[in-house]
């Protein structure tokens, strides 16, 4: 891939040294660096196993004991507890010890942010964490590791140890409502910004797709870092076709 247009990378710089007010939005993109592969991408977890994506739709979830034991027998093997941040998080990191940065937020649940260091109170986890498991009757929730264990010990499908009710992961699965306060903390961010940063998300999943749009009615910048087109493309005021594990460090410097 080639090397970042540093002319493209300056302007960028230069308006993140001079915003108050700096978003980031980050999704699976970021992370595929670290060994998580994204969802629908070409080499996408979803694309290769379409059956797979069943156990992200809540509706299935609850309704069939056996995709519940997939799910489970797939968190067992998830490369997420072997990721570690890359380049790009440790470079988000750098931007907000600078006061580039101002908020993230962020569409995985890998927990990669917040292992690179960024702040939990500048950190909004949209679409929750797999490092927790969650009970769906109760408001029991736990380290997804004592869970696990109980899955490898023999429990293809463990109960709520409270309530008896179904587990599943501290994530948000299509069908499931956001956490209220953390979409409320997120819009605002973005109703605020006056640099909005998309960074590794085909901008196709609302409601977090929709923080762009809220950024430009406010006047923010749209600066859009991702491998494949999104929508909002042609209303951005940059977009870069990069790795972000190469440009993002980049940008860090340069600010």
């Amino acid at each position: 891939m080639a090397t970042p247009d540093l002319s493209d990378l300056n302007v960028i710089a230069s308006w993140l040294r001079d915003a108050s007010n700096v978003v980031a939005l980050t999704g699976a993109g970021i992370s595929t660096e670290s060994g998580i592969p994204d969802f629908r991408g070409p080499q996408g977890t979803w694309t290769k196993n379409p059956e797979a994506e069943k156990t992200a739709h809540i509706e299935y979830y609850m309704s069939d004991p056996n995709v519940r034991r997939r799910a489970w027998q797939n968190r067992l093997t998830s490369e997420m507890w072997h990721a570690e941040p890359n380049a790009a998080h440790r470079a988000l990191v750098d931007l907000e010890r600078k006061d580039a940065l101002h908020f993230l937020v962020t569409q995985n649940v890998d927990g990669l942010h917040l292992a690179a260091g960024t702040r939990r109170e500048a950190l909004v986890e949209v679409h929750g964490t797999v490092h927790e498991a969650k009970c769906m009757q109760c408001d029991w929730r736990g380290p997804m590791a004592e869970t696990l264990e109980r899955v490898r010990a023999g429990e293809a499908d463990p109960e709520c140890r409270e309530c008896g009710g179904i587990l599943k992961s501290a994530t948000i699965s299509f069908g499931e409502n956001l956490v209220v306060a953390d979409l409320q903390r997120a819009q605002l961010a973005a109703a605020r910004a006056d640099v909005f940063l998309a960074l590794g998300t085909s901008l196709g999943v609302y409601p977090a797709a929709g923080l762009p749009q809220l950024a430009l009615r406010a006047g923010a910048r749209l600066v859009i870092i991702n491998e494949q087109e999104t929508p909002f493309d042609p209303v951005a005021d940059v977009v870069l076709r990069e790795r972000l594990g190469v440009v993002l460090p980049d940008l860090a410097e340069l600010t």
